[in-house]
């Protein structure tokens, strides 16, 4: 049985990147069933996020529509890091930082200011915020317990390279569970651009290292994929408050529009259904990364080569990409897999696909909203680790022997015959023992979001305790 929140009056920041987005979306919705009354703070251009959240509950969610602070570094009228490369990110960071003063206005001038605040792990700033109001400040971690291990003991322990031209020395550590170990260069982007002194980069650190004092830790995973690492974070916060409350997928059954609108969802759901069952390779690597055009001819012959059936969702280039040379299809090649596969341009239903049962692999980059949806759909994971927390990601698939290795590395150019030999071995049955462990994984996390589950029990303590001051 649920918990209800008897009304009380959360607010809810996101970070604007559709990554971190979707799943506090969801975690909003599930607190609003349960009762919570919740203010969602977003910029004019990332309202169109909220429509469906805000229809579904009209009387308990409310929107804080505040302007986007300028930044030299931004273009005017990008307020999403989805419009912007990963350089970009420390920057919008900043720029956000500046929505310190008019929140705090906002609250001192409400007749029934929020209790607490449930933020994005890149909102750091919002503890210092949260105690000058006297509230309690709960970090939203979009990544799960292994990712977030790593992100708090990089910035904990500030580790260095012994020869910082060397991209490939070894970051340990040791105080994380299994003791995790990796090259320089797989380090996080953001963690690496930190410079002492910098006011940009001293600002991202103040805020990462904020997340670790903040009153609550909420993580989108559930236990029983990653409790060793649940453990780590308790002992390293001092306290019990840490809440496992994955997978959070969309609150609609029509998960087709989940993340934007897509003309073409029917056509390519229809198309799903002429296939027979765990025959079609999903290629996806999600809403902020674009391949250089060498990538996408190697994929496409390895594509082609392979004779599987395919979906691959190719994301288009952004302002910070120079012109002609990402995302393009090689001429001709949908030509020659017509009817054998599909590739959509721009977004997709991800969560849609993956739970067609025609599809039985996804080649993806390991972010954690792909890894949540393809466990819940049983779907085995081919792992190409660009950047950020993609990585240990991974090695977390890869130590629960659900993900079978593909490639590594944003800038690497993948071998069109390995790749065409991985994606038939995928569709085989030479993956019989890792796609029997991804449905033991499957059944596990529906049983952690159903009723009586560790997630959904979470759930109902986070309530509890955001009730209660």
């Amino acid at each position: 049985m649920e918990v209800s929140g008897t009304g009380a009056h959360v607010l809810v920041f996101p970070y604007p990147a559709q990554g971190h987005m979707l799943a506090l979306l969801d975690l909003t919705h599930q607190l609003a069933t349960r009762g919570l009354s919740i203010t969602i703070l977003v910029t004019p251009k990332n309202l169109s996020q909220l429509t469906t959240l805000l229809s579904a509950h009209p009387t308990t969610i409310k929107s804080l529509v505040l302007p986007f602070p300028s930044h030299p570094s931004i273009p005017p009228g990008v307020e999403n890091a989805s419009g912007l490369p990963f350089s970009a990110f420390n920057d919008m960071m900043v720029a956000l930082g500046d929505l310190y003063n008019p929140v705090h206005e906002w609250f001192r001038n409400h007749p029934t200011p929020p209790v607490a605040i449930i933020s994005d792990l890149f909102l750091g700033w919002t503890h210092n915020l949260a105690s000058q109001l006297g509230i309690h400040r709960y970090v939203f971690s979009p990544t799960g317990a292994l990712g977030l291990s790593v992100i708090n003991s990089l910035w904990r322990y500030l580790p260095k390279r012994d020869d910082p031209t060397n991209v490939n020395a070894l970051i340990s550590f040791p105080n994380i569970p299994n003791c995790p170990t990796f090259p320089w260069w797989q380090v996080s982007p953001v963690y690496r651009s930190y410079v002492e002194g910098d006011p940009t980069t001293e600002f991202v650190k103040d805020g990462l290292r904020a997340n670790m004092a903040s009153w609550g830790v909420i993580i989108n995973s559930f236990r029983e994929l990653d409790r060793v690492y649940f453990d780590h974070i308790k002992a390293e916060s001092g306290h019990d408050r840490v809440f496992a409350v994955g997978p959070l997928l969309p609150s609609s059954k029509n998960t087709t529009e989940r993340g934007g609108p897509s003309s073409s969802s029917s056509d390519l759901l229809s198309w799903l259904d002429t296939c027979a069952a765990h025959t079609v390779v999903f290629v996806s690597f999600g809403s902020q990364f674009v391949l250089n055009n060498k990538q996408m001819e190697e994929i496409a012959v390895g594509l082609e080569r392979s004779g599987v059936k395919f979906v691959w969702a190719v994301k288009e280039p952004t302002g910070g990409h120079a012109a002609g040379a990402y995302g393009k299809i090689p001429a001709g090649f949908e030509d020659r897999v017509a009817g054998r596969g599909v590739v959509v341009r721009g977004w997709v239903p991800q969560v849609a696909i993956l739970n067609h049962g025609a599809v039985v692999a996804l080649l993806t980059h390991c972010g954690w909203n792909s890894i949540m949806e393809a466990l819940m759909a049983g779907v085995l994971m081919l792992t190409w680790p660009m950047s950020a927390d993609n990585f240990s990601n991974a090695m977390l698939l890869h130590q629960m022997k659900v993900g079978l290795k593909a490639y590594e590395g944003a800038d690497t150019v993948p071998d069109s015959g390995e790749l065409a030999r991985l994606f038939r071995k995928s569709v085989s049955e030479e993956t019989r023992v890792e796609r029997k462990r991804v449905t033991e994984f499957a059944i596990a996390a529906k049983e952690a979001v159903g009723e009586g589950g560790s997630s959904s029990k979470d759930l109902d303590q986070l309530v509890l305790n955001l009730s209660h001051k």
